[in-house]
C-alpha cells in the first residue's frame, strides 16, 4: 500500500521513513514498522471481520484489507469529521471496508462479534465494549496506559465470554485515544 497516498502534501517526501508522520488534528499516522507489527501480532488472515478504532488518515486499515481480502470485512471508527471524510474517500476503492464516524471507544455493536480488534491510540485501560464486541477465540491490540509519552502495547485474547489472557508486547508511544472509554 503506497504510504504516500495517505500523508498530507507537504509530507509526500517523509511517507517512507520508519516514524509517525503529523496527519492534522493533533493526530499521527503509525511508523510503518509498528503497522507491520501490529498486522502481524494480530494474525489477520484472508477473510476474518475486524474492528479498527482509529481510521486516522486509513493507512493501517488500507494495509489491512490488503491481508482479509475481499472475503473479509474492516469496520473502521474514526470520531474526528475531517479525518474521517479525509479516510472516507482514500479507501473508497476497498469494498470491505466500512468507514464510520462516531466514538470508536464504544466499538460498533452493529456488526459485532468480530475475529480482531486493533486501537491506533493509547486509552488508560482497554475500553470494556471493545472487549464485549470480540469473539471467543479473538484477539484485541490495544496500546494503554496512563502516561500521555509512554504506554504498553497490550495483546488480549478472549478464551471465553468473561476470562481473557493479556500479553504485554512492550513500550510504545500513541495519541490518546478520546470517548467515552478513552480519555
Amino acid at each position: 500500500v503506497p504510504r504516500e497516498k495517505f500523508v498530507p502534501p507537504e509530507y509526500k517526501m517523509s511517507a517512507y521513513l520508519d516514524q509517525p508522520l503529523p496527519i492534522g488534528e493533533g493526530q499521527t499516522i503509525s511508523a510503518p514498522h509498528m503497522v507491520a507489527m501490529m498486522c502481524e501480532v494480530l494474525d489477520l488472515k484472508r477473510g476474518m471481520k475486524v474492528l479498527e478504532v482509529g481510521t486516522g488518515c486509513g493507512y493501517h486499515a488500507a494495509v489491512v484489507a490488503e491481508i482479509i481480502g475481499k472475503e473479509g470485512k474492516l469496520y473502521t471508527i474514526e470520531r474526528i469529521e475531517s479525518l474521517y471524510k479525509r479516510a472516507k474517500e482514500k479507501l473508497k476503492d476497498y469494498s470491505q471496508v466500512k468507514v464510520i464516524h462516531a466514538d470508536g471507544t464504544e466499538g460498533w455493536e452493529e456488526a459485532a462479534p468480530y475475529d480482531r480488534i486493533y486501537v491506533t491510540a493509547a486509552a488508560p485501560k482497554v475500553p470494556e465494549p471493545l472487549k464485549r464486541q470480540l469473539k471467543v477465540g479473538g484477539k484485541l491490540l490495544a496500546p494503554v496506559g496512563r502516561d500521555r509519552f509512554y504506554q504498553d502495547l497490550l495483546l488480549v485474547e478472549k478464551l471465553s465470554e468473561d476470562n481473557f489472557k493479556i500479553k504485554n508486547l512492550g513500550g510504545v508511544a500513541f495519541v490518546p485515544l478520546i470517548g467515552k472509554y478513552g480519555w
